[in-house]
């Protein structure tokens, strides 16, 4: 890895320290509800003049105990709870969800349900990069791709809105598949997304990727080598920037990802503009991937043969006594899930999301722990740094994307 380093170029830092510099040090807090933090979080920075000679970071001011709230909690009632990690990409977050209870109870899950929650992630994934690269904008001083993006995003959205009648918390899909089909108006909706979306992506990239500005202000800011990147626990598309192509949809591929053909882009410096040009890169092999789902569509049902688990459609529990029981089961959380031990990750907006729960066979987990890819990159972000100017600080955590929810789960 160290060879691979100098042939491409990249220079380790070299660290200062308080007694290293000459004149006064000055303590700012870079938080907890600056508008350039993008959420509630602190950094108690010490600064000589604009240079950052440390950096200490504080999480918790929004931590929601997501954790104990799910273990007092039914298993379909969670779903709502995981809406709220990553706010920018929620539906990822729903479907990992139900595939770990899927996973966990051994459901057998139709191959339509896989594509259409392929469609429904990568949707999500496209939501979430533009806006951490339209941020990425906005604090090199280009407000107008921001805004701009911000309408693409909110097409995103009436696609959420199609297809469970939410936008931002989704509470998408059920544990077994989804509520219903995707309805005609989705289809349209989507293709004239598909069909619109690239070129104006393409001005937005045009905008930014060879603008002068943009690459002086990110080129070689908050670097991290591939090793480094690597011993902190890196994953995404944070990871693939530092030039380690670790993808989760295909190292351990769920849903039927392994129909898809797609590419993993990498960087080579780990730098701000590295991360920017990866997330541009993979919204477009997102875009390969949605079409590719629905070119080849399958058919079937849109749930699994579940009763037990899944709630039945309302004209069903109106007109058939047993789908009325399993109803008032399920919804009074009368259900006992199989005892067992289960980890399943999905590749999130910011990378591996994980859950790891352990059942005793009651109606409620016994134990649950999310793995949040942002928990540990702001661990990084004192090294990334330090040596660097206090904008240089904004841009690094901004090409991060550290969403506070995801951080204090």
């Amino acid at each position: 890895m160290d060879e691979l380093n100098k042939q491409l170029g990249y220079k380790e830092k070299e660290y200062m320290t308080i007694d290293s510099i000459d004149g006064e040090i000055a303590t700012i807090n870079f938080g907890p509800t600056h508008p350039a933090t993008h959420g509630i979080f602190q950094n108690i920075l010490k600064v000589n003049g604009e240079k950052i000679i440390s950096s200490e970071q504080t999480v918790g001011y929004i931590h929601r105990a997501f954790e104990k709230l799910a273990e007092r909690r039914p298993y379909n009632q969670i779903t709502p709870i995981t809406d709220r990690l990553n706010y920018c990409s929620s539906p990822i977050n729903n479907i990992g969800w139900h595939m770990t209870v899927e996973k966990l109870i051994g459901a057998e899950i139709p191959k339509r349900v896989d594509y259409m929650r392929v469609i429904v992630m990568e949707l999500a994934r496209i939501a979430d990069h533009l806006i951490c690269n339209s941020v990425v904008g906005v604090d090199t001083g280009a407000l107008t791709g921001f805004t701009y993006m911000f309408q693409e995003r909110e097409k995103i959205y009436e696609l959420y809105e199609e297809i469970c009648g939410a936008r931002l918390t989704t509470n998408i899909g059920r544990i077994g598949g989804f509520e219903r089909d995707f309805s005609p108006v989705f289809h349209s909706k989507i293709k004239k997304f598909l069909k619109e979306f690239p070129k104006i992506f393409g001005e937005f990239t045009s905008l930014l990727s060879r603008n002068r500005i943009f690459m002086d202000r990110t080129i070689g800011v908050g670097a991290i080598s591939a090793e480094r990147a690597m011993e902190y626990g890196f994953v995404g598309p944070n990871l693939r920037a530092a030039g380690v192509d670790y993808d989760v949809r295909v190292m351990n591929p769920y849903s039927s990802y392994q129909d898809f053909q797609f590419d993993i882009p990498v960087g080579i410096q780990g730098d701000t503009y590295d991360r920017f040009m990866v997330r541009q890169e993979e919204i477009r092999q997102s875009l390969s991937i949605i079409q590719q789902a629905l070119d080849a569509m399958p058919e079937g049902s849109y749930k699994a043969d579940i009763p037990e688990f899944y709630l039945p459609p309302k004209e069903e529990v109106y007109n058939n006594m047993e789908a009325l029981i399993y109803h008032f089961k399920i919804v009074m959380g009368e259900t006992n899930i199989p005892a067992g031990e289960v980890y399943f990750s999905v590749e999130g907006g910011n990378g591996e999301l994980g859950y790891y729960l352990i059942s005793d066979g009651g109606r409620s987990p016994y134990r649950l722990q999310f793995r949040r890819p942002c928990f540990i990159y702001y661990q990084a972000f004192p090294e990334m740094i330090t040596g660097q100017v206090l904008s240089d600080a904004v841009l690094t955590l901004s090409s991060l994307n550290v969403i506070a929810g995801e951080l204090d789960a």
